[in-house]
């Protein structure tokens, strides 16, 4: 049964009780779907100031299909290399953008974002897909929320 905690206001100690409540909402179930599901609720519980955060999952070799998220409706398709969720999962690594208007070829699926971070779910080596989260104002995203957010993504691909 899922229980919401208090966070701390440390933004380190946030991101630890984060992940580890990910990890006891996950325990137990085998289904990748499911999951990703519940993972993309939780940061959208964990989250202020964001209005899109969920999940595109490698579909094939070279793009990626919209997974389990919570916001409006999204992009269903993203070319490996395409946008930020592209750019992201072909160069395994993490990109926060402080103003997505100044990033090269950006996919805007809501007009709304203004920044975003997306995080590669790299498993045993395997791409798998990202995380991505956008937020209405600009330069929401820090190098903070990036290294929770890898710490996150780490305990997260034990359960897909």
């Amino acid at each position: 049964m899922f229980t919401a905690i208090s966070y701390s206001t440390n933004p380190k100690e946030r991101y630890s009780e984060l992940a580890s409540q990910l990890d006891a909402l996950l325990s137990g179930e085998p289904n990748r779907f499911a999951n990703l599901s519940n993972a993309s609720a939780l940061l959208n519980q964990f989250f202020d100031r964001i209005n899109w955060v969920g999940f595109y999952l490698l579909d094939g070799e070279d793009e990626l299909v919209l997974g389990p998220f919570q916001g409006l409706p999204a992009c269903i398709r993203i070319p490996l290399g395409k946008g930020v969720c592209g750019t992201s999962a072909l160069n395994r690594e993490t990109i926060i953008v402080p103003d997505v208007d100044q990033f090269p070829g950006h996919i805007a699926c809501d007009s709304a974002s203004r920044s975003e971070i997306v995080v590669p779910l790299i498993k045993d080596g395997n791409l798998l897909g990202v995380l991505d989260i956008d937020s209405p104002e600009l330069d929401r995203f820090n190098d903070d929320d990036r290294e929770g957010l890898e710490e996150l993504v780490k305990v997260l691909v034990k359960h897909i």
